[in-house]
């Protein structure tokens, strides 16, 4: 007994679907490809949604051991400084007695007192520098920021 009566034919021996059922596959893709590319360009494109890099740029970036004064300024990906966000600096492979925490003013710079210590025949060493963003910004701290380099002159 026949599938489709009517036609006198069944599934088996119909060979039509086989031939047009991959040019519509390709012709779906190729449609479905270039929509998605469309709405991927013009999501990114909506600067709200956007989330930015902040990265931490430390004056000067070399220190030696004692008492000084580092100027750090919060930036975007773009080098623009960011007012608001906060910076803490931490002992690396030099030491410091406890975390230094500072808030960037409207230029998006701060100054914070630091005092490293380098270990018994310790050439060198590094200080942590991590920065949070400011609260309701588009910005964020993924990446690793620049260290501060103590070295034993």
């Amino acid at each position: 007994m026949s599938i489709l009566p009517a036609i006198g034919r069944s599934f088996r021996t119909d060979t039509r679907a086989v031939e047009g059922l991959p040019v519509r596959l390709v012709i779906a893709f190729v449609v479905g490809v270039a929509t998605l590319s469309v709405m991927l360009n013009m999501v990114s494109g909506v600067e709200t949604l956007a989330v930015q890099e902040l990265n931490v740029r430390p004056e000067p970036d070399v220190v030696g051991p004692g008492d000084q004064t580092v100027v750090l300024s919060a930036v975007d990906s773009d080098g623009a400084t960011v007012s608001g966000a906060t910076l803490v600096v931490t002992s690396g492979t030099a030491r410091i007695d406890g975390p230094v925490v500072a808030k960037t003013n409207e230029s998006g710079r701060a100054a914070v007192d630091l005092s490293p210590e380098l270990a018994a025949n310790q050439a060198d060493g590094t200080l942590s520098v991590r920065v949070k963003p400011p609260a309701g910004s588009n910005y964020a701290d993924r990446r690793k920021n620049t260290v501060i380099l103590v070295v034993d002159a």
